[in-house]
């Protein structure tokens, strides 16, 4: 017969398998190893150094083509990941409540951004929604002509003063010009990027800091990044995050406070009766608070001073990064389809102004052909990243032999699972698009391949945005300030490579940013010869 003693260790190892089962082993020993994959290059970093490297695009190809839509990889310590290009995958994942963003992923980035849209889940996320409905961006449409006039005027000033090859990092013109329209249309606050010769502005300053440098996938990153405690040894790149954070802190909570005094003034009188529509207010920020201030509003779904506090990196990083990078890829896809660029800008030269409004742009079929195709071949966000939050069977396209030559019609996931959702490569598929996929055509989007329909992005046919509840909320306010740039800037200049195309590379990890290869060292920029065009 057992002792007291031997029962309770008995009965504690038990419990120890258990918990080291349910919390370890059953993540390792998943049934999704049974999908065929490349070999595994690291034992620590698994595939993800592949994954995230710049300029992947080829590998992933290389790995679509060998093993199909849905790859078997290995996430940061070996965690069984899954890799999918598969339309059929894709929307089972990005629509079912099983898969969320990984806690890793939204420590990382609330540590940077605060616990705001990007990095919310569930009721929390949709409790977060500003309002970026056709309204709302109709009234940013001036702003974004503005903005996209002042930086045509300071390209035209800078080539007043060069020789016969004006060359331009058009990147970090488009960069300055979105980080100022954010400001405007996210919370009404003038960032003055584009005005080289005023006053350093401190929140920009503070965005600098924090998103200029992107630094190395590393483990002794990733330790940083996901465990609080070490924050008590920061590094430079720690210390540089909290002075950013701590400035972008104080503005940020004197914009709201500054914001609820006005809606407060606004309203006053209205016996407490408080409906949102009554209250003032066009940018962003002011909206979260008109929504927070208003009786009509459930208390469900007001945000605390610090939820939207929290808004502000959001909108910057979120409004600013993607949009300018697409607009420089816009350009470079210009230069090497010039018959392209002329007849762009022809149809933009026959509007009887310079400062058109919404309908207008959207009125321009040719000019949603060379949008569309850019967001496609050049998606700025290359992938997204998911959580499983318990078992699944998620059903495929097709049926696939797996590793030990077996026809499996479905795929078996473990509980802490990951998975890679691959926009850029659904966007660049030859088994959706075409064997053009790879090439600048904007013409395609007048007949847009069938298989296209299958693709569950949040617009157009295309991953660019991702798809289900997570989708990005303010793709309709990229894709018209994205218009306005470029509605301005080809109707004001001609565009040429300065160097050769096999120089161009990406650099960044989620978001493919141009570079050159040549000048790697210099970080992401675009250099093209600019020159006024002449009617």
């Amino acid at each position: 017969m057992l002792s007291l003693s031997s029962l309770v260790l008995w009965s504690l190892g038990a419990l120890s398998l258990r918990v080291l089962w349910r919390s370890v082993l059953r993540v390792y020993l998943s049934p999704l190893r049974v999908v065929r994959g490349p070999p595994v290059p690291s034992i620590l970093y698994g595939h993800v150094r592949q994954v995230c490297r710049a300029g992947n695009a080829t590998t992933m190809r290389e790995w679509a083509a060998q093993y199909g839509q849905n790859v078997f990889c290995r996430y940061l310590l070996q965690v069984p990941c899954l890799w999918t290009a598969d339309p059929l995958t894709v929307r089972h994942i990005l629509h079912s409540g099983n898969y969320s963003k990984p806690w890793e992923t939204r420590m990382s980035a609330a540590k940077i951004i605060g616990d705001g849209i990007l990095v919310a889940e569930g009721e929390r996320h949709r409790g977060q929604n500003p309002a970026f409905g056709p309204t709302q961006i109709r009234e940013f449409v001036p702003i974004f002509i503005e903005k996209a006039a002042e930086l045509r005027d300071i390209w035209l000033d800078a080539l007043s003063v060069q020789g016969e090859r004006p060359v331009i990092n058009v990147l970090d013109g488009l960069k300055k010009m979105t980080l100022d329209v954010i400001g405007l249309a996210g919370f009404d606050y003038h960032l003055e990027a584009l005005n080289a010769h005023g006053k350093p502005n401190e929140l920009n300053e503070a965005f600098y800091q924090l998103f200029n440098v992107t630094p190395p996938l590393s483990l002794y990153r990733l330790l940083m990044d996901n465990l609080p405690f070490l924050d008590f040894f920061p590094d430079k790149r720690a210390r540089i995050v909290q002075d950013a954070q701590a400035t972008m802190r104080r503005i940020g909570m004197e914009l709201i406070q500054d914001r609820k005094a006005a809606v407060a003034r606004e309203v006053a009188g209205k016996q407490g009766v408080i409906d949102k529509k009554d209250l003032p207010g066009k940018d962003l920020l002011t909206l979260l608070i008109k929504a927070n201030m208003a009786t009509d509003i459930p208390e469900q779904q007001r945000l605390s001073d610090e939820e939207v506090l929290s808004q502000i990196p959001t909108f910057l990083v979120a409004g600013h990064e993607t949009t300018s990078t697409a607009a420089a890829w816009c350009l470079f896809a210009l230069t090497q389809s010039p018959n392209v660029q002329s007849k762009l800008r022809e149809e933009l030269l026959a509007v009887d102004t310079e400062c058109p409004t919404m309908e207008q742009l959207t009125s321009l079929p040719y000019l949603d052909y060379v949008v569309r195709e850019t967001l496609r071949l050049h998606t700025p966000v290359t992938f997204t990243l998911r959580g499983a939050e318990r078992d699944d069977a998620i059903p495929v396209s097709q049926p696939f032999v797996d590793r030990h030559g077996q026809v499996q019609h479905d795929i078996r996931i473990a509980k802490g699972n990951r998975i890679i959702v691959a926009i850029l490569a659904m966007n660049q598929s030859t088994a959706i698009w075409g064997e053009d996929a790879l090439q600048f055509k904007p013409e395609r989007w007048a007949n847009p391949p069938k298989e296209a329909a299958d693709i569950p992005g949040a617009w157009s046919n295309m991953m660019t945005f991702s798809g289900g509840p997570r989708a990005c909320i303010g793709f309709r306010f990229s894709i018209a300030e994205l218009k306005a740039l470029v509605f301005t800037l080809v109707r004001a200049f001609e565009f040429e490579l300065a160097g050769t195309p096999d120089d161009i590379t990406m650099v960044g990890m989620f978001t493919q940013r141009p570079a050159l290869k040549s000048e790697l060292a210099t970080g992401a920029q675009m250099k093209l010869i600019v020159r006024p065009y002449v009617r």
